[in-house]
């Protein structure tokens, strides 16, 4: 039996200051996101310009 790609997700705590959580939440809603989707986005982002990940 073929093995299905494992999309679950892994959850971690962040700690962040208040200025940027600020700035984060509001881009999140200038953008109709949710503050965990923006933060998916950034780091997806930055993970595709970096050249580590593909897509």
């Amino acid at each position: 039996m073929a093995k299905e790609k494992d999309n679950t997700n892994k959850t971690f705590l962040l700690r962040v200051d208040n200025e940027t959580m600020d700035a984060v939440e509001k881009w999140a809603a200038d953008e109709f996101r949710s503050v965990n989707g923006q933060l998916q986005w950034i780091i997806a982002e930055a993970l595709k310009k970096s050249g580590r990940k593909k897509k």
